[in-house]
């Protein structure tokens, strides 16, 4: 055959895949409801969920077994800091554990006998205080509040001292290091700041690869039933150009998403959306290309409609996991590092990250870009290879 009718043959078997993907997606509720409701409402749940970002005014009780001026100040600096608040003084452990348990208050701050007396015999003083674990969030705040206190208060002290030996106190730091802390990418140092843009690249592959699997599951159903004529267009074409076909319908169909999710959404919620919207999204079409293409070669594990949510749902956790979000990717063993390396979503939340939080651009992100690319080349041939597989297999199952 002329190699350029052949091209253009292929063309026109892919357009045709094309138009009747798309009529399958907006015909089929199930699939809609992956490809529109998901996207549109997972986002602005779990941002509502995160929201407010951090935690404050968390009300604390202070059992003073010292009653000094120095044990007064500790406990005003902790209630001056915007995470605490100082909800009463107990007057013993009994009395604040009671207040504990009737939820008046999160912590708990003891301040020994000899506070006063050790601070001004020069020597080290602690002080405890109980935290409620039940939420991390609390715990996080209570210590950062805490450990300002305590700097600042070691800082007064060693002033107080220097001004006790006759020397100006501007003579001598108290704090031979300072420390300025700028938290890049979360400058709110907020939850929802930190998770939900890699949440979202999340959010778009796996409802994207839950409806591939959703159309491969009913497919396979009808062909069980005999009911071959609503799949003719998929098995007259090629096999190339069946998977292009499809794969483009995907990606076209989640363009609009994909610009609700990754702008607007961190556009209304405050999210960090530093990076140029031109670079994210050359940087997100190679993303969405991977998952529809290993959407499509996961789609041949599909036997009903069902199959999806018994492969598939349960590996949004997994691969939350694997992307590095809530566990760094080089701290992992190395069989788990290789796994993620096979999901696109891992590097479509490493570049996308890099690149709306902390505005880096698509030539400093080039790691992650070509992998997607590289990804899509694998997942393809995967794609294409299994459909030759399929549908020798429905011919011999015919013949016989």
């Amino acid at each position: 055959m002329n190699p350029f009718k052949s091209i253009v043959t292929g063309f026109a078997d892919m357009c045709r895949v094309f138009r009747h993907e798309m009529s399958v997606i907006v015909h089929d509720m199930g699939v809609m409801l992956f490809f529109i409701a998901l996207p549109l409402a997972y986002p602005i749940v779990y941002t509502l969920i995160y929201n407010p970002e951090v935690v404050d005014n968390l009300p604390f009780a202070v059992v003073d077994h010292c009653r000094s001026a120095e044990s007064r100040k500790l406990a005003r600096m902790i209630d001056a800091t915007p995470e605490l608040e100082l909800y009463d003084y107990a007057s013993d452990m009994q009395e604040a554990r009671r207040m504990w348990a009737e939820g008046d208050v999160i912590g708990i701050l003891e301040i020994p006998s000899d506070y006063a007396q050790r601070i001004a015999s020069g020597e080290q003083s602690h002080v405890t205080y109980f935290s409620d674990m039940s939420l991390l969030l609390r715990y996080r705040a209570a210590l950062s509040a805490l450990t300002e206190v305590q700097l600042q208060t070691g800082a007064d002290i060693t002033r107080e001292r220097i001004n006790s030996i006759g020397l100006p106190a501007s003579t001598i730091s108290a704090s031979p290091v300072g420390v300025d802390t700028s938290f890049l990418g979360d400058t709110q140092q907020g939850f929802a700041s930190f998770i939900m843009p890699g949440i979202v690249v999340l959010i778009l592959q796996q409802s994207m690869i839950l409806g591939i699997c959703l159309i491969a599951g009913t497919a396979a159903e009808r062909r069980r039933r005999g009911d071959r004529l609503t799949d003719r267009v998929d098995t007259e074409s090629g096999p190339m150009a069946a998977v292009l076909g499809k794969a483009l319908a995907y990606v076209v169909f989640y363009i609009p998403a994909t610009i609700y999710i990754l702008h607007y959404v961190p556009v209304w919620f405050n999210l960090p959306h530093q990076g140029e919207a031109l670079q994210w999204m050359l940087f997100i079409v190679p993303f969405l290309t991977a998952s529809a293409m290993f959407g499509l070669t996961l789609s041949h594990l599909m036997r009903t409609r069902e199959d999806c949510f018994i492969y598939i749902v349960f590996t949004s956790v997994v691969f939350l996991f694997l992307s590095g979000l809530t566990w760094p990717r080089f701290a992992m063993p190395d069989f788990w590092y290789a796994i993620a390396d096979t999901v696109p979503a891992t590097w479509g939340v490493e570049g996308f990250i890099r690149i709306n939080s902390n505005g880096a651009s698509l030539a400093e992100q080039s790691e992650p870009y070509l992998w997607l690319w590289g990804l899509t080349l694998a997942y393809f041939i995967s794609a294409v290879v299994l459909q030759r597989v399929s549908r020798s297999r429905s011919r011999l199952a015919s013949a016989v």
